[in-house]
């Protein structure tokens, strides 16, 4: 895939929108390509995370009960796994299985911060889509009746 193809995929995700091309370019130029087979495991639940995966082609399944059985959580091109662990260290809540051929991105945290430090303006737009997200998520949960 070509770098152009992939800043172009990164700005169809909310996160990455609004930033800076160049902070793109060096994020996708880093980038590690993993391809996986069928029934391949990307990541395990209970893992820590060490950052995030950006579906190319092919579906990634979320499997919570880390059991195999069938799970309705299928992602496929354009899906970017983990993005809070592009920034935290978290434990991964489902194991990821390729369902079928799969081509994916790896964003290390470490990347993600040398990007940020690179490109502090570019910093701020993420940390100002972070905080929307979280004022959308917290409206969600106060309207869940209990």
């Amino acid at each position: 895939m070509r770098l152009e193809d992939i800043i172009a995929l990164l700005r169809t995700l909310p996160l990455f929108a609004r930033v800076d091309v160049e902070a793109l370019r060096l994020l996708a130029f880093s980038a590690v390509q993993r391809n996986l087979r069928p029934g391949d495991t990307l990541f395990r639940r209970g893992e820590l995370a060490d950052g995030g995966y950006l579906v190319v082609s092919g579906a990634i399944v979320l499997d919570r009960a880390d059991d195999g059985s069938p799970s309705p959580h299928v992602f496929g091109a354009g899906t970017l796994l983990g993005q809070m662990a592009l920034f935290a260290p978290i434990e991964r809540p489902a194991t990821a299985l390729a369902r079928e051929p799969t081509s994916v991105l790896a964003f290390s945290r470490d990347l993600m911060l040398k990007v940020l430090d690179a490109h502090p303006e570019s910093a701020v737009i993420l940390r100002d889509t972070l905080a929307a997200e979280s004022r959308r998520l917290g409206e969600r949960l106060r309207n869940l009746a209990f």
